[in-house]
């Protein structure tokens, strides 16, 4: 079946989103774009699609037209509107993809008049929170507003999965080591948080995250067990989840690092090359376990894991909505 949707949002998620559905043929054989909305002119929009810093040109042919408010992707016409409001946009899908960052709570999502909406953020009062491979069996047909996490979460999830069902987690503290986003200054400015207020290309920036915490929804037997911090720093593109842990049974580096090689999925892959966070970039799985990262101390133990926290995600919502129409 074709499955209809729109993407609310056209920034560093929601291009991705767009750009994945014609870039990979699983989405693109299932998924039709109705419409998008987003803030800028048709002409603007397609040039933003076509050409992007971090993940370069797309391989495609991309038209537009500023009078009848469309773009083209490969001969594929979807409208584009400009509403500020959900309720506003006549949708006429099955799928709404909300990416804007904008309406993170449940009572703001469901305004987009559509079967089910997919928010790119953590929702804290959504339906279910679904991060896609590690608890899928989770998304029922009645939930409505579905919330596809973080990038950060989506990375973190599938190692403790792997660690959790194989030692037992005690308790747990994530640091994610994240590439600047949109939600930072490039010069000092205003910020209700005043480090991420501050030039984001000059520092490092301590700040906030709630993937750990997040957990919880997925993983329910963790609640309270897991908590977690961000740094920001200079780069694109390209995360880290820098993951230390306490667990029920001894182990060493060398099982641990058995333990992933194990499970690699279509979402958890490992590393054992020397490489850097840009050799990660457009890379599909939602974490890359570095296995030269992993250590124990004592009862310490700690695991490293790379993510392209744009396109990994991307992806990732994608499948939530294939798994909505094909799983449930």
């Amino acid at each position: 079946m074709t499955i209809y949707i729109g993407i609310n949002g056209l920034g560093r998620i929601g291009k991705s989103v767009l750009r994945a559905i014609f870039e990979i043929e699983k989405y693109s054989e299932q998924i039709e774009v109705v419409a998008v909305n987003g803030s800028l002119s048709a002409k603007q929009h397609a040039h933003s699609i076509k050409y992007d810093s971090i993940h370069g040109k797309f391989n495609g042919n991309v038209g537009f037209s500023d009078s009848e408010n469309w773009i083209s992707i490969n001969g594929r016409k979807f409208s584009l509107y400009r509403e500020r409001s959900p309720e506003n946009i006549p949708w006429n899908v099955d799928v709404v993809l909300e990416c804007t960052g904008a309406f993170n709570k449940r009572v703001e999502a469901i305004r987009h008049n559509a079967e089910r909406i997919v928010v790119s953020a953590p929702v804290s009062d959504a339906d279910v929170t679904i991060v896609h491979g590690v608890n899928n069996n989770m998304l029922k047909k009645e939930h409505k507003v579905i919330s596809a996490g973080s990038c950060t979460t989506n990375c973190l999830a599938p190692i403790v999965q792997v660690l959790h069902s194989n030692l037992g987690i005690r308790s747990g503290f994530m640091t994610t080591v994240h590439a600047y986003t949109n939600d930072q200054n490039i010069l000092d400015g205003n910020h209700k948080d005043p480090r991420r207020a501050r030039a984001c290309g000059l520092s490092i920036v301590p700040t906030t995250t709630g993937a750990a915490k997040t957990i919880s929804y997925i993983i329910p037997e963790l609640k309270g067990k897991l908590d977690g911090t961000a740094i920001r720093v200079p780069v694109s593109n390209v995360s880290m989840v820098d993951f230390k842990f306490t667990t029920d049974k001894k182990v060493t580096a060398k099982e641990i690092n058995r333990m992933f090689r194990n499970s690699e999925n279509y979402v958890l892959s490992i590393c054992e090359e020397p490489l850097v966070s840009i050799d990660f970039v457009h890379n599909p799985y939602s974490a890359i376990v570095d296995l030269a990262g992993t250590y124990v101390t004592g009862d310490i133990c700690r695991v490293a894991a790379w993510y392209d926290n744009e396109w990994a995600f991307s992806l990732r919502m994608l499948d939530i909505v294939l798994l909505c129409y094909n799983g449930v």
